[in-house]
């Protein structure tokens, strides 16, 4: 069974969190998960990472770490990426671990404003593109990682009706992909938010809210979370053929494609999934020392050791996102699949502070009533 390429990551449902220990000595990321704290001392050799159900590193990295600091990294998952921030907000007087990872751009303001994290400026930012450094005057949150939401195709399907793919927002309104899209609940999935921000982008303040109208009327499809649009109701994925899903147009990620791919013998030509690349909106996700954390120089090594060059170049097939580091090198498969999006669609994110949960309730009023 393929790793799930990225996560279904809530805005607003809570989860209850699990803990899995991944030391040198042989536990796995796969071993099961048993309910714990994250408390640790300051003299602990035991650093805690609160992050969401999809982090995921090769047993090997993990056990570098261990080698390289000394440090064991204690794992406490907490539902999809908004159910953790929101948890990590209501526990910020007694954090639960000592380094948060998972937030993004979407949903950092939240975290930000509530103060989440203790300034720390990690080693090797000088490898990082300014671009993706969004608190860079504070250093509050470290950028790890980034991709795209973007809508997925079945290639097997537009093959088969001899019909072209859509391949930007005002495609998929068109008569032709009419009851073809299924998308996630705003409200309850990041990928879902992303493209409702990449819509307001494109078509602005103005605009985009007409555009979900047409879509609506086009026969677009709204579940609650990413599994259930990719896994369930996707026809081109491995998982959506099993269920018999019947929509060749879903929103997911850019990253999609080589997960398809990954274990499969013998490498196919191309994936079975294709990317609508004018449909893009970019991800940036982040880690920050928790404000009160125990274990502070072991958060610390921790967020270098991350963006180092042994994490990130261990991410793409762990977690389905790209790197940040410049110097970083990809794994030939996620390289020759994956789609690559020059121009993704971007909002800044005192923009994205200011107007996300107006265009949320204005969203929810069109699309699910």
């Amino acid at each position: 069974m393929r790793t799930t390429p990225r996560r279904a990551v809530g805005a607003l449902v809570l989860a209850t969190a699990a803990a899995t220990v991944l030391s040198a000595c042989g536990s796995d990321s796969k071993a099961k998960d048993t309910a714990g704290s994250g408390s640790t001392g300051s003299g602990s050799k035991t650093v805690t990472l609160v992050s969401h159900d999809s982090f995921a590193a090769s047993k090997s990295v993990l056990a570098e770490f261990t080698k390289e600091t000394g440090y064991t990294v204690k794992v406490l998952r907490g539902g999809d990426a908004g159910a953790a921030v929101n948890q990590a907000i209501l526990t910020k007087d007694h954090p639960r671990g000592d380094v948060f990872f998972g937030v993004d751009n979407t949903l950092l303001s939240r975290a930000l404003d509530n103060g989440l994290f203790t300034p720390y400026a990690a080693k090797d930012l000088a490898q990082v593109p300014a671009d993706v450094q969004l608190d860079a005057a504070r250093h509050r949150v470290t950028p790890i990682d980034s991709g795209d939401v973007c809508v997925n195709y079945d290639r097997a399907y537009f093959t088969a009706h001899h019909l072209a793919p859509p391949q930007t927002f005002a495609d998929l309104v068109k008569p032709a992909y009419k009851n073809l899209l299924v998308t996630e609940n705003v409200s309850t999935s990041s990928p879902g938010l992303a493209f409702l921000l990449g819509s307001a982008a494109t078509y602005g303040d103005d605009g985009w809210q007409a555009y979900w109208k047409q879509l609506k009327s086009n026969g677009v499809e709204v579940v609650d979370s990413w599994e259930q649009a990719y896994d369930d109701r996707f026809s081109g994925s491995s998982a959506g053929k099993q269920a018999k899903g019947d929509r060749p147009l879903v929103v997911s990620y850019a990253s999609s494609p080589p997960a398809e791919v990954v274990g499969v013998t013998p490498e196919p030509a191309q994936s079975p999934v294709g990317v609508a690349t004018g449909t893009c909106f970019r991800q940036i996700e982040f880690a920050g020392l928790l404000h009160g954390a125990k274990n502070t120089a072991g958060g610390k090594a921790l967020i270098d050791f991350m963006l180092g060059k042994t994490f990130q170049q261990d991410m793409p097939l762990q977690m389905y996102v790209d790197p940040v580091r410049k110097d970083a090198v990809e794994p030939p498969v996620f390289v020759k699949y994956g789609a690559k999006i020059d121009h993704p669609a971007t909002l800044a994110p005192d923009k994205i502070a200011a107007k996300r949960d107006d265009w949320v309730g204005a969203w929810n009023s069109i699309v699910l009533k």
